[in-house]
């Protein structure tokens, strides 16, 4: 035996127990996202069924017997429907969760316009005089505007810095929101310029900092990457640029009052000139 083979180390060879936890982890870890899309994918088709669409094809069946009864539909006899809409069908069920689909759309069309919007609004506040529905309602609502309401054009306008309120050399991202107060401008002596610091993973909730224009930096980022940034607890990281911050794909997107004092080409802080 050599002198190199001795000084070497014998690679312990891996047992049964430890090859099929690792291939099990790895496996786990390619299957999972695909299994939790299906299972997602699985919980809305049941919710759309349930909450909408078995009530759909149950007011459906009620108006073409009431029709029929009538004689408005004179060629379907009374309980052609109920052999024709059996509710454990699969393909009566693809009918009912595409018209609550449907439904859905309709009524928010119907909300998006200021005359839908009025109605709602005076249905939730006839729904609120309900004691019961009055300790629920709210929370529900407040939970579901959270991670539904399409809030991104609220921070259309702005743009993503880094700033540090809190420590010196941690850095933290916020958007741009707009001018800071004056009266503040004015105490301090510096520009100063608002900051909303979204927090994670609800990128849409957080604070406001209102810091001087000079310790505010510039970062290449759009909003909808910043977004994806806090979300994921920076996992998904900005996608590569080939244009620098000096260049023209990033415009000031400051309001106008703040334009003015930033028409020099950008540098490493908002402002600099």
């Amino acid at each position: 035996m050599t002198e190199g083979e001795t000084n070497s180390p014998r690679r312990r060879r891996a047992s049964f127990a430890e090859d099929f936890r690792r291939f099990f982890v790895r496996g786990l870890a390619a299957l999972l996202p695909t299994l939790i899309t299906l299972w997602l994918l699985v919980k809305v088709w049941e919710f759309l069924w349930e909450a909408l669409g078995r009530h759909i094809i149950l007011a459906i069946r009620l108006i073409w017997l009431k029709l029929s009864q009538y004689g408005f539909v004179s060629d379907v006899p009374a309980g052609y429907i109920y052999r024709q809409l059996p509710s454990e069908s699969f393909r009566v069920q693809v009918l009912g969760v595409v018209l609550a689909v449907v439904l859905v759309y309709v009524v928010g069309v119907l909300v998006g316009n200021f005359i839908g919007r009025q109605f709602w609004r005076l249905g939730e506040m006839a729904v609120m005089r309900v004691p019961l529905v009055r300790a629920i309602y709210p929370a529900v609502k407040q939970i579901t505007d959270l991670f539904l309401c399409d809030r991104s054009g609220q921070f259309a306008g702005s743009r993503v810095v880094a700033i540090q309120h809190r420590a010196q050399d941690v850095w933290t991202i916020g958007l741009v929101t707009g001018p800071g107060l004056r009266a503040l401008s004015q105490s301090t002596g510096d520009d100063m310029v608002s900051v909303f610091v979204p927090s994670t993973p609800t990128a849409f909730s957080g604070y406001v900092v209102v810091v001087p224009r000079s310790s505010v930096i510039e970062l290449p980022l759009t909003v909808e990457e910043a977004m994806r940034l806090l979300v994921s607890g920076g996992v998904l990281g900005p996608t590569p640029r080939k244009q620098a911050v000096g260049d023209s794909e990033f415009v000031p997107l400051l309001p106008d009052e703040m334009r003015a004092a930033s028409a020099a080409p950008p540098a490493s802080a908002v402002g600099s000139s």
